[in-house]
């Protein structure tokens, strides 16, 4: 069940309807019926995968905290979780990667290898609650969250339709006690929710599917020129984006709907000055999972430069492969993970030799600049994730190497250029003013022109159809 469908606008009234004129302990239950019943649509099979991870992590996060004291039981038990969860997670996303890439290696070196690739069916968003499952149980061992004892509300956390499929990636500490505790919906949350629906499904259904279609047509083709390379990427990259982020908007829109506060997943990412903030600004609630289960696990920054440098490409290799089963994520992991390292490496020996920036118009000048450098070398990236196959991945840079702009760049760009800046300039405002909900706070006719303007922007140019979200094949 797509969020721009026509499916979900009446299962999501009815939802609402029964949850408003329920009582606390009710609406658990509601949210829970109402969340199977979301994730079923799409395949009704997948329910008892999601629901067997979900009693194993349940009931080994209880037996951690019976554990006491007895660290090498509490340790045997979140094994368990951690193997069952990844087990199933690499059966389901890296089954035929893997048989693939070994038939390959054999073919290669001289053996006879048949393709034998396994019928197997990615269930939506398992990357996602895979993921929060996890983070749930170790939490539980560090000691930074109570295991939750009620089966009602564990399988709310986990389950929660609105983030269910796509993120944000929740911590238990922060969303089981808003499943826990009585929920009351104000004014507030109503007028911010609406304004987070709106302008997620406009970014939805007005630019990322209208850039789709024009992205899909580039790099569908089997010869790139420069020029295509340089529309289809910066095309992608508000797609991506505005898809992405329109996810979470409308998410997190629907949450506060129903009592809950999700966590910001995207802050004005293109406006990083360097990798470290993009990744501070991009996708959150992945990048603060990696840092937090994987980067500082593996010694983070504190055994060391080069092992430091290393840290960093483990995590960003695997965050690179998170996104699925093929070698142009692992390229693109490896790239953002070597931009980290090189800006680790500049901020900690280069920079402090450099002369101090004493004037404001420079400094200015400078962050301009640092900003527009990060923004192209972002489009590379995404560049890498975008081509699918290696063909694709040679036929660009071959049309790279052979740099030559054609004369229809800028005909060819005009038509992005309504969707990028309708981006960019909300964006903008909301940076600038620091303030996420400023289009929302303001007068009312103010307020009421904006969404307005929204309403018919979506009626007029959005995509009808409904095209899934780009992250929900992760």
């Amino acid at each position: 069940m797509l969020f721009n469908s026509l499916s979900f606008v009446v299962f999501l009234a009815i939802v609402l309807t029964l949850f408003w004129r329920s009582r606390h302990s009710a609406q658990n239950w509601i949210l829970l019926v109402a969340s199977c019943f979301f994730y079923g649509y799409w395949d009704w099979r997948f329910l008892g995968l999601l629901f067997l991870t979900s009693t194993i992590d349940y009931a080994v996060a209880i037996g951690i905290e019976n554990a006491g004291e007895d660290r090498r039981r509490a340790k045997r038990l979140l094994l368990l979780s951690l193997f069952s969860n990844l087990g199933i997670l690499g059966f389901f996303k890296y089954s035929n990667f893997f048989l693939d890439t070994v038939a390959n290696g054999l073919q290669r070196l001289g053996f006879h290898a048949p393709h034998h690739l396994l019928e197997v069916v990615l269930p939506v968003g398992i990357s996602f609650y895979t993921f929060q499952a996890m983070a749930y149980t170790i939490d539980v061992y560090r000691g930074h969250t109570p295991a939750c004892r009620t089966p009602r509300d564990f399988f709310c956390f986990i389950t929660f339709f609105p983030q269910l499929v796509a993120g944000p990636i929740e911590r238990a500490g922060e969303m089981m006690p808003q499943f826990v505790q009585p929920r009351k919906v104000t004014r507030e949350d109503i007028a911010e929710g609406f304004y987070l629906i709106l302008w997620g499904f406009a970014k939805k259904t007005v630019v990322a599917d209208n850039l789709a279609q024009k992205v899909d047509r580039i790099f569908s083709q089997g010869h790139f020129t420069t020029t295509d390379v340089i529309i289809g990427t910066l095309g992608f990259a508000f797609q991506i984006y505005a898809d992405f982020s329109g996810y979470t908007d409308i998410a997190r829109g629907v949450a506060r709907w129903l009592g809950f506060r999700l966590m910001l997943n995207f802050d004005h990412p293109y406006f990083a000055a360097n990798p470290q903030e993009f990744w501070r600004r991009w996708h959150i609630s992945l990048s603060t999972w990696l840092r937090e289960y994987l980067y500082i696990p593996l010694g983070g920054n504190r055994l060391g430069g080069v092992r430091t440098y290393v840290n960093l490409m483990i995590t960003m290799l695997l965050g690179g492969l998170w996104h699925g089963a093929s070698w142009n994520f692992i390229a693109w992991g490896a790239y953002q993970g070597a931009l980290l390292a090189a800006h680790r490496y500049y901020t900690g020996s280069i920079k402090p030799q450099l002369p101090e920036v004493k004037t404001g118009v420079l400094r200015g000048a400078l962050s301009v600049l640092s900003v527009a450098a990060m923004f192209v070398a972002t489009l590379y990236g995404w560049l890498l994730f975008r081509a699918r196959d290696v063909a694709t991945l040679e036929g660009v840079h071959t049309a790279l190497t052979h740099f030559s702009l054609s004369a229809d760049l800028l005909p060819r760009l005009k038509p992005l250029l309504p969707y990028l800046g309708l981006v960019l300039a909300v964006d903008a405002v909301t940076f600038f003013t620091k303030d996420a909900y400023y289009l929302a706070r303001r007068n009312f006719w103010l307020t009421t022109l904006f969404y307005v303007f929204l309403i018919y922007l979506i009626l007029i140019l959005g995509v009808a159809g409904g095209q899934s979200f780009i992250y929900f094949a992760f």
